[in-house]
This record gives C-alpha cells, sequence and structure tokens, in this order.
C-alpha cells in the first residue's frame, strides 16, 4: 500500500475539506486558464459567444503563438469536457451547431455532454466521424495534439510525460567541469517556465541537485506551481539545496527503501516528502505520480536519468532546445545516456517533431510515442444505428468479454463450441472452435503445399490458443503464403463462423438477446482489430459483429448477404 499523502488536486479538480466532508471544484483550474489568457480582469457576460458573429477562415489576424493558444484551447477544452451543464449555456447563446473536436477518453464523462445538446434540439458534429476530409483530419490531429496529456495518461496508467533539455550545437548539456549557465538563451528559459506551469511535477536526478541546485519553479509565470520530485537510489545528496525550501514549492524525494534513514528524517523536518520504492525507477515513480492524480510531468533531468526514463517507456514527448554554441570536451556529457543501441537503424525516430525559432535558438519538439486516439469507434451517430438501432449512442450500458470463463466469456471465438462448416476442400469439418476456422482461412485457397500444410496443422490444434499461435506466426514468417484477399474479406470469414456457432447453439443465441440495448466489447487489451484495447482505443470489429447479429435475429437489422466461400 502507498500512502499517497493528503489529496488536494486531481486532473484538474480541487479537493477542499470541510467538516462535513470534501467539496471538488474546478476554480482554480479555470482561474489559471484566465491567468494564462490575460483575461483575469474581464466582467462576466450572460453568454459565452457573440451570437451575431459570422466566422470566416479570412477573417482577424494569425495568433502570434500558435503553442500558447493550442495550450489555452486544450486547457479549456478540458475543462468544458468535465462540465456537461456547460451545454446549457450554449443552448442559451442562440447556437444551432457545435463541432466536437474529440470525444472524451474518459468514460464516465463521455458524451453526456453531447447528449444534453442533442436533447435541446442543437447539432452536434465529430471531427473524425460526421466530419471527414483532409481538412478535418488536420483538425482531429490537432485535438489530439492540445489534449495529449489525457490521452495519455488514459491509454499508458502514467502521465503524459515530456522529457526537456538544452544543448549546445556540438550536442552537449554541460561542460566537462559539469558548468550549465546558461546554454540556452532568456527565450528560451521563460519557454521553459511556461513547459513547468503547465505541469504537475518536474523531475530530476540526484546530479542535478548536486551540480546545479536548481528552484525548478515556474519563475515569471503566474499561476500553477508544480511539484518538484527528486530521484535519488542513495540519497547523496546535498545538506542544503534550494529544493529544501517547500515555500517556493512542495518537493518529493523519491529513493531505494532504506536509504540514509538519517538524512531522510533531516528532509522531514524541512517539509521535504521523501517516499520509497523497493526498487526505484522510473516505471514505478510514474505509477506513484499516476496514483497522486499527474497528469502532466517535466522531466529536466542529466542523461543518466533519461536514457532510463526513455527504456522505461514513460517518456511520450521531447523537447530539445539547441543553441548555437560550441563547447567540445570528450567529458562533456550528452543529454541522453546509454540505450544499449550499436546501430543507427535502431534510433528511436521522433514522430510529428516540429521546429520553431526562439531568438537565437531553436526548439525542436516530437513524439517518442504516438498520441493514443482513444475515440471510441462505438458510439457514433451514423454507425450505430448500421450496427443495432436498439443502442443509444451517448447512454449505454457496455458489457465486456474476453476470457472464456467471463460472464459472457461464451462470446469469444475461443469458446469451446465446435462448428460443423467447409473445410479447404468444401468438406464439411467440426472446427473445434471459431478461432480454427478464423486462423486456418488465412491459407485457405492459396495454390502452395506448404499453406495446404499450414491449414491441416491449425486443424489439429490442440486448443484454440494453439491455433492462434499457429496462426498468427505462419502469417508473419511466410507473408506469401496468406491469401492475396486476406484483409478485405477477414471479416466475413468471421462473421460467417460466428453465425454458423450462434444458430448450431441456442443458449447461446439468447444470451446475446439478453444483451440487448448494451454496447459489446471484446476487451482484449493487445487486439485493438477485434478487441476493444486497454481503454478504448481499439476497433472492437467482434463486438460489433455480435452487434448486427443480434440485430439480424431480433429483426431490427436485414440480415446479411452470406458471402461464398473465397477461392
Amino acid at each position: 500500500m502507498k500512502n499517497l499523502g493528503q489529496l488536494h488536486h486531481f486532473l484538474s479538480v480541487t479537493v477542499e475539506p470541510h467538516p462535513s466532508g470534501i467539496l471538488l471544484h474546478q476554480r482554480q483550474y479555470a482561474l489559471d486558464i484566465l491567468e494564462r489568457a490575460g483575461m483575469t480582469d474581464c466582467k462576466p457576460c450572460s453568454t459565452p459567444v457573440d451570437t451575431q458573429a459570422k466566422l470566416s477562415a479570412d477573417l482577424g489576424d494569425p495568433v502570434a503563438d500558435t503553442t500558447a493558444y493550442r495550450s489555452l484551447a486544450g486547457a479549456l477544452q478540458y475543462l468544458t469536457f468535465t462540465r456537461p451543464d456547460l451545454a446549457y449555456a450554449v443552448q442559451q447563446a442562440g447556437i444551432t451547431r457545435v463541432v466536437v473536436g474529440l470525444r472524451h477518453p474518459l468514460k464516465h464523462l463521455r458524451g453526456k455532454a453531447i447528449q444534453a445538446l442533442l436533447s435541446e434540439g442543437i447539432q452536434v458534429d465529430v471531427v473524425g466521424e460526421d466530419l471527414q476530409n483532409i481538412l478535418f483530419e488536420e483538425a482531429l490531429k490537432s485535438c489530439l495534439i492540445v489534449n495529449a496529456p489525457i490521452l495519455y495518461r488514459a491509454a499508458f496508467h502514467v502521465p503524459f510525460s515530456v522529457l526537456k533539455y538544452a544543448i549546445t550545437a556540438d550536442g552537449k548539456i554541460a561542460a566537462s567541469s559539469g558548468h550549465a549557465s546558461w546554454i540556452s538563451g532568456k527565450a528560451s528559459r521563460g519557454r521553459v517556465f511556461e513547459l513547468r506551469g503547465r505541469s504537475d511535477a518536474v523531475i530530476v536526478g540526484g546530479n542535478t541537485v548536486r551540480f546545479d541546485d536548481p528552484r525548478l519553479t515556474a519563475r515569471h509565470v503566474e499561476g500553477h506551481v508544480p511539484v518538484r520530485i527528486v530521484m535519488s537510489q542513495s540519497l547523496n545528496l546535498p545538506e542544503e539545496a534550494n529544493l529544501w525550501n517547500v515555500n517556493d514549492a512542495y518537493t518529493i524525494v523519491a529513493t531505494q527503501r532504506g536509504a540514509r534513514r538519517d538524512f531522510q528524517k533531516k528532509l522531514a523536518r524541512k517539509g521535504v516528502e521523501v517516499v520509497e520504492f523497493d526498487m526505484l525507477n522510473p516505471r514505478d515513480v510514474m505509477s506513484y505520480c499516476y496514483d497522486r492524480g499527474y497528469l502532466s510531468v517535466l522531466w529536466e533531468c542529466g542523461g543518466t536519468l533519461a536514457a532510463s526514463a526513455i527504456s522505461a517507456s514513460v517518456i511520450h514527448k521531447v523537447c530539445v532546445f539547441m543553441a548555437p554554441k560550441i563547447i567540445g570536451g570528450l567529458n562533456a556529457p550528452t543529454p541522453v545516456g546509454e540505450l544499449g543501441m550499436s546501430q543507427m537503424t535502431q534510433a528511436i525516430n521522433l514522430i510529428d517533431h516540429s521546429y520553431e525559432q526562439i531568438d537565437r535558438d531553436m526548439l525542436m519538439s516530437g513524439y517518442i510515442q504516438p498520441i493514443p486516439d482513444l475515440s471510441p469507434v462505438i458510439p457514433s451517430m451514423d454507425e450505430i444505428p448500421s450496427v443495432d438501432p436498439e443502442i443509444s449512442p451517448y447512454e449505454t450500458n457496455i458489457i465486456s468479454f474476453y476470457k472464456t470463463w467471463d460472464t459472457f466469456g461464451a462470446f469469444s471465438n475461443f469458446s469451446s463450441h465446435p462448428i460443423h462448416m467447409p473445410d479447404e476442400n468444401g468438406d464439411s469439418f467440426m472446427w473445434p472452435t471459431v478461432e480454427h476456422y478464423y486462423q486456418a482461412h488465412k491459407f485457405v485457397g492459396v495454390d502452395n503445399p506448404q499453406a495446404r500444410t499450414i491449414v491441416h496443422e491449425i486443424k489439429l490444434a490442440k486448443s484454440p490458443e494453439e491455433a492462434a499461435r499457429i496462426g498468427r506466426t505462419r502469417q508473419k514468417q511466410f507473408p506469401e503464403l496468406v491469401r492475396i484477399d486476406w484483409e478485405t474479406t477477414k471479416i466475413d470469414v468471421m462473421y460467417r463462423a460466428i453465425k454458423h456457432k450462434f444458430s448450431t447453439y441456442p443458449g447461446l443465441t439468447n444470451m446475446l438477446l439478453s444483451t440487448a440495448g448494451s454496447v459489446l466489447v471484446e476487451a482484449s487489451p493487445h487486439d485493438l482489430f477485434w478487441g476493444g484495447g486497454r481503454e478504448g482505443e481499439g476497433l472492437n470489429y467482434l463486438g460489433r459483429l455480435l452487434m448486427q447479429l443480434r440485430s439480424e435475429i431480433m429483426g431490427t437489422f436485414p440480415a446479411s448477404v452470406e458471402v461464398g466461400e473465397a477461392a
């Protein structure tokens, strides 16, 4: 068990203790947005927008600071995500159409504001669902960028982590002596303060504390002050340091269990929180930060800790401030330590990288891991009626299944329900499971003795797990043996097997009908085509097919045309 201390903030929600309980509100988060926008002196208005305004792509001047604009837009969008009651203000303003850039990644908040708008007769279009073209693809990409912190947190169960460092033109983060003040210019350092102000925590290692003695505050940027976290296994840290002054900001020291207990007591007397880990590493520290409710973390550490964090897959984005300076030095430190790579082909390629001139410096940023798009495939206003008209697109009960021993595990391809269906020769064959049938049909009809051998091997597999392993392994090993139409026909192959399974076993049909009105989700965390993924990022095609079959049985959806066996 972890003692997370007294709760003050969680996902932009302020927690205030009261004698009768706790008060949850977003006042401070809203005030921070107003401060960043320079609007704290503005007077309130009766409606959130000018109802007479006409929007035009050519109207007004371009935004001077697109990064700051996107940050504000994302913060405001997150605030409105968590406030379905704002829909009333939209309705009162006389707005007749709302375009939603991104559905909320958190399931308990998803769709409620949309449903409230629809109930008022307001047209709601969702980018990427109702609106699809090249322009809206770019719009969706922008929405993903501004909402990256909450998307990464929801997908990976760790805070969104940004690695920031400043380097010289020859790739050094300090001189051979360790001196590093200052590599980047004043304007770049101002941008760093902004990054800190948008983070819940800033992380450094012991070397940074010993050599730089940083404060790690968002100086010159009013508003939010991040928690400062020091990672040190041995606690070989100075007795006095700017980070031990908790009047500037709260400080946490993460260390190995049992390290320098006397020094831990000294830190505690200064108001510094010490958290011990059985084995100090970036992954466990990020899990701890996730448990504390942190949304975004900024790493300002040296090369050794940076390499460890990258290797642990907890760094999602990199921001590099490059100064037009050369310092040289064989022993001068570099921003990332040993990653175990010996070939340039092993290098990590940054995704969606961008460049920005900041005075004399250059800011290069990019993502190590793609921004997860957690927009649910289900529900969709256009798609849901085509899958099951009985389902409400916004107020749904979700039934998940995955393992065969789950309550609805019989819906799985791996369930022990043999089916009589044609084999590769057109002869009736008792397939042990739907998974056997599906995996074998990757190779059915291919005029190659080896393909026929694979089909026979799958037919004889002793379990659906073995059949899946054989099919997937052979598909990777011998892609030339997979039928050329597989990607376009695999859904039909699966649907034929599913229909036969449920028509063979009436008890399964009754179980399927008992789920009427619910969204069915195959909860595989790994198969993002047939399953729903860990946080709804999967396509869930198996769940879709089951809902379509349910509709056909109930007569609310016309029976699909049978697709003949592929040659």
